[in-house]
């Protein structure tokens, strides 16, 4: 059984106003996916396609104006769609954690790193006191922080992005959640510690039973962290399959189009980078039929007049297509 499967989710955004008369634009369309126990599931796409919209429904974090307007996320036998913000601050943080992709907008800026963390334990977990501080530090420790007692007592704008991002796993950590959400945890860093950091996950992972939702644009990482992964465009799951297929064998014509658009590791490599022609539809100007088409070099007629299905090609291989890649 699937730690979490969301089923047919459906999120439009609304007018941010009461009273406006603005319609609303539908966001994601019918999203299905699953993680199961110590999984790990990618989420890839360009920038606009859905999936921080994604997993911040999960969270029950959506923007003002953001609703869900179809479809479930079940979690350990609760419905999340369907939870008040009371309960599902009692679910945040302690069963399921999401790491932000820019830490020193998530951190307090007046509150230090210690008495961040020392908040999490004391709410979720009752701990205070000196039980409570050798737990902050043991936290800083596993995630490799140096000098933990000196960190503790610091500020969030005395670190580096490196140690903020660190800060924010062990934040994400404090409870032992059984599902962590990572939203491009390594975007902002420098290609040195975005190594150090994906390395940090990789043992976090070996040690804890923790299942993982890890959103990222960077292929590169999914190759190194995820077991399976689904794209995302323009609101839509376009396909979903094992890593090692994704790589091998990408079926839709904007996952090969991604593929292709990957820097090549060979230095002598002069030939010009492959772009994706066009943009990524604006919501609420969506073209008629399959998003990709305006895009797509297969593209036939049908595949401007109806949005196909998710269908399995193969055994574990889903794909939202008229014409895959030959």
């Amino acid at each position: 059984m699937s730690l979490i499967e969301i089923r047919d989710l459906s999120v439009t955004i609304g007018p941010a106003r009461p009273g406006t008369k603005a319609p609303e634009i539908p966001i994601l369309k019918h999203i299905g996916l699953s993680v199961e126990q110590g999984e790990v599931l990618g989420l890839v796409g360009e920038s606009g396609c859905g999936k921080t919209m994604t997993v911040l429904s999960v969270m029950g974090l959506l923007p003002r104006g953001g609703r869900i307007t179809g479809g479930s996320i079940s979690f350990m036998d609760r419905d999340l769609a369907a939870l008040s913000q009371g309960e599902m601050g009692k679910i945040r943080g302690r069963h399921i954690s999401m790491i932000f992709q820019e830490p020193m907008t998530s951190l307090n800026p007046l509150m230090t790193i210690g008495e961040q963390l020392r908040e999490i334990l004391t709410r979720h977990e009752g701990l205070t006191g000196a039980a409570n501080k050798e737990k902050c530090l043991r936290l800083l420790r596993a995630v490799n922080i140096p000098e933990t007692e000196k960190i503790y007592d610091c500020a969030p704008f005395r670190l580096s992005g490196g140690m903020r991002q660190r800060v924010m796993i062990a934040m994400a950590l404090s409870c032992e959640p059984e599902l962590i959400i990572a939203d491009e945890p390594t975007t902002a860093l420098d290609v040195t510690t975005q190594a150090q950091i994906l390395d940090l996950f990789k043992e976090i992972r070996g040690r804890t039973r923790s299942s993982f939702i890890f959103v990222t644009h960077d292929l590169g990482v999914i190759a190194e962290i995820a077991d399976r992964t689904a794209v995302l465009y323009a609101g839509y799951v376009v396909e979903e399959c094992s890593a090692a297929s994704l790589f091998e064998k990408p079926l839709h014509p904007y996952t090969d189009g991604l593929m292709r658009s990957r820097m090549g590791r060979r230095h002598s490599n002069r030939k010009q980078l492959y772009s994706i022609p066009g943009v990524v539809p604006v919501p609420g100007n969506m073209p008629p039929g399959c998003p990709f088409a305006p895009r797509c070099a297969h593209a036939a007629e049908r595949c401007r007049r109806e949005v196909p299905p998710l269908e399995e090609i193969e055994k574990g291989h889903g794909v939202r297509c008229w014409r895959q890649v030959p």
